[in-house]
């Protein structure tokens, strides 16, 4: 008996060799009982003492799969133990590797696809489990280039039929905002610039639900939103010392790379915050901008719904309400005809200004659109008109029968031979 084992059900150590069609397995000569059922190999250590070996760490993987697969398939266990991911994780995206090398297309694609589909696989997984990872934080990992990666990410759900979920905004904001180096004093970040992690974290998720609710976020990278929602969270905790503060220098203190939107995101949430100021009369005649909003952002974020009500209004209900006040006023045109000289100066008051629409920032500012430069036409009149069009020009029967007389004479004189 090889390894020295047992026979599960009845403790015996009569194990023999039987080989069942192609493949070899153990069974107990005393009971029937077939010890080694599933097996693939018997070249691991643990196969010999009969323990199950998974097919990812067996000999007979490597029997099946090209060399280039194999490396794609290592480098999937190895982004998945850097990341710290479980093993259900590992798994699912190895599955999702091997069912996209099966198509023509990856196998022949160059080999900076083959290392990004690595990260596609373990992105997907972590995107369908609700594991806050970002695309960022793969092609870091992956030294991969990032408008690379999100095509081959796409081209990937596509080619597979997967249904992948959107990143959860607040377990983003978590995850990212735990990486900034501000909770603690050191050399690189003094005292007074250190805040409390969770106040923070309070704070950045609101500004994000703002933003959210303003459409600064719909069909942008989440990162930039962030980056300023956290920069003016964490100015507004304590504006006294931090109000002259850049972005970019809160970026180097907080060892965090500054995203190339983040300060047009910075400047399009206090335009925000500024209006959602003017609603508020103690706020009215201090006449504030954009450095100083900064220090009301607690008192703004915590009536956050009602100034948005008030501040802006929205497309649809806005030309329902004037289509309503048009049928109003024709209903009401006759009554206005009876009403005296003295009336009518209350009428000519001034209608306040309403509120600005809230709509994307694509539309408030869409592109400009280049015009195509239209042909230069150079008709100067002289040119030949065939047969066939000479008819349009024709308008007349004076000239119908003109034409017909020209055709004659022409096809006559072509007739007549040359005298010698």
């Amino acid at each position: 008996m090889p390894g020295g084992g047992r026979c599960p059900d009845c403790g015996s150590t009569e194990l023999v060799e039987d080989s069942h069609y192609s493949q070899s397995q153990l069974v107990c000569s005393d009971c029937g009982c077939v010890v080694t059922e599933g097996v693939l190999t018997t070249t691991f250590t643990d196969e010999g003492n009969l323990r199950e070996v998974t097919y990812s760490r067996s000999t007979g993987e490597s029997e099946q799969v090209s060399r280039s697969e194999q490396r794609g398939l290592r480098r999937v266990r190895d982004l998945c133990r850097v990341l710290q991911l479980p093993p259900t994780f590992e798994d699912t995206a190895i599955a999702y590797y091997q069912q996209a090398y099966r198509h023509s297309g990856i196998r022949a694609a160059r080999l900076q696809k083959k290392e990004v589909l690595v990260g596609c696989c373990v992105l997907i997984t972590c995107r369908q489990h609700n594991w806050p990872l970002t695309m960022g934080t793969i092609c870091a990992l992956l030294y991969a280039d990032l408008d690379v990666f999100s095509g081959t990410y796409m081209q990937i759900v596509k080619l597979l039929g997967l249904d992948v979920p959107s990143l959860c905004l607040a377990d983003l904001v978590k995850t990212y905002c735990s990486s900034f180096k501000l909770f603690q004093v050191s050399a690189s970040v003094p005292a007074k610039y250190v805040e409390d992690k969770d106040k923070m974290l309070s704070r950045t998720l609101q500004l994000v639900e703002l933003a959210n609710e303003t459409w600064l976020v719909t069909g942008r990278h989440p990162l930039p939103v962030i980056t300023a929602a956290t920069f003016l969270a964490w100015q507004s905790l304590q504006p006294s010392d931090r109000l002259t503060c850049s972005l970019a220098r809160f970026c180097k203190l907080a060892n965090v790379d500054l995203p190339y939107p983040a300060a047009s995101r910075l400047q399009e949430l206090l335009a925000v915050l500024l209006r959602m100021a003017d609603q508020l009369a103690w706020l009215q005649v201090l006449k504030l901008d954009k450095r100083s909003v900064v220090k009301y952002i607690g008192d703004l974020l915590q009536h956050r719904h009602m100034l948005i009500r008030m501040a802006f209004r929205n497309g649809t209900a806005e030309t329902e309400e004037e289509k309503e006040q048009q049928g109003q006023g024709q209903e009401q045109k006759h009554g206005e005809e009876e009403v005296g000289d003295s009336s009518l100066d209350l009428c000519k008051r001034k209608r306040p200004a309403s509120p600005a629409l809230l709509l994307p920032p694509c539309m408030l500012k869409p592109p400009k659109r280049i015009c195509p430069v239209l042909p230069v036409s150079t008709v100067t009149g002289d040119e030949n008109i065939s047969d066939s069009e000479i008819e349009q020009y024709l308008r007349t029967p004076q000239e119908v029968r003109d034409f017909e007389r020209a055709q004659a004479a022409s096809r006559a004189s072509t007739s007549v031979p040359n005298p010698p």
